[in-house]
């Protein structure tokens, strides 16, 4: 079957490169260069490297306007497959392949429609995740469902660690449903439950509430890991939480109390504590947890979310 690609960051590239393996892929359309690091240099995304590595033709699109709707057109595609491309998909691109477009999603459809599904659900601690692939549709990920299935997360994954997970069963996925379009036995069905949004994080989704119970603490933390990133305040100052987990000692501590220990600090919430054990304080690099609380010990009554 001849495909047309759309993807941009690293969670697209296994679906890439496992139909590319089954495939003909025409052309590859992926976001254009991006400034990255200190430096600001322009990088080409994830996908548009790895189509490079395939020797397959790229369309660098910031969105999907009539220029790119027409070069995209004249692929004659059978089929369009997108997997997180950061664009709509509009007519009369939508129908100009003719078996439409498919999206992998990484959710449990309709549960969490939108640009964040993996983190949605970490921060709402939906005990299940996984993989959607759909019929595209104007609608918001509303489309008829031809494949789904759960996939097992390690229960202290966070956002990016899950993702990964996803991304490479979602990509068998996604090759199983091209090969049933192709062959004529994929049956698309109707999404089926109540629908939840997944709107893309902004930086106030990462603030920890001490006050809240361990469990959704840790969920955030596990959510907003690595971007927006969870963070908290501390006299005042951001502290970004680089890495943490659950304490299993049972230490018992007022919510935002800091107890410091040998190799990390421990802060309380309303039953139980976070082992916080590398941070990131304002302006300053990452470092181990215990050696930035050493650094304050000329006040340690501080506490979290002051």
């Amino acid at each position: 079957m001849r495909l047309v690609f759309a993807g941009t960051p690293a969670v697209a590239v296994p679906t890439l490169r496992a139909l590319a393996a089954h495939h003909e892929i025409a052309g590859v359309v992926t976001r254009p260069d991006a400034p990255l690091g200190r430096k600001r240099v322009l990088t080409p995304s994830p996908v548009a490297a790895a189509a490079e590595e395939l020797g397959l033709p790229v369309i660098k699109a910031a969105r999907l306007d009539d220029d790119a709707t027409a070069r995209i057109t004249a692929l004659d595609a059978d089929l369009g497959v997108i997997v997180a491309y950061g664009g709509i998909v509009r007519e009369p691109l939508l129908s100009a392949p003719a078996h439409g477009w498919i999206n992998l999603h990484f959710s449990l459809l309709p549960a969490w429609r939108g640009a964040a599904p993996v983190q949605r659900a970490l921060i709402a601690g939906d005990a299940q995740l996984g993989v959607s692939v759909f019929q595209l549709v104007p609608a918001l990920d509303a489309g008829d469902v031809f494949a789904m299935r759960t996939v097992d997360i390690p229960s202290d994954a966070t956002a990016d660690a899950a993702l990964g997970i996803l991304a490479e069963d979602g990509a068998g996925l996604t090759v199983d449903v091209v090969a049933g379009i192709a062959d004529g036995s994929a049956v698309a069905v109707p999404q089926q439950g109540e629908s939840s949004l997944a709107p893309k994080l902004a930086l106030e989704d990462g603030y920890l509430d001490w006050s809240q119970p361990l469990s959704a603490v840790f969920s955030r933390y596990r959510g907003v890991t690595p971007e927006p990133g969870a963070h908290t305040t501390v006299d005042g100052a951001r502290l970004k939480i680089l890495s943490a987990a659950p304490a299993s000692d049972g230490t018992a501590l007022a919510p935002g109390e800091i107890q410091g220990t040998k190799a990390a600090v421990l802060i309380g919430t309303a039953d139980g504590a976070l082992e916080v054990t590398r941070v990131q304080p304002a302006g300053k690099g990452a470092m181990n947890a215990a050696d930035w609380w050493r650094g304050l010990r000329a006040d340690q009554s501080v506490r979290a979310g002051s």
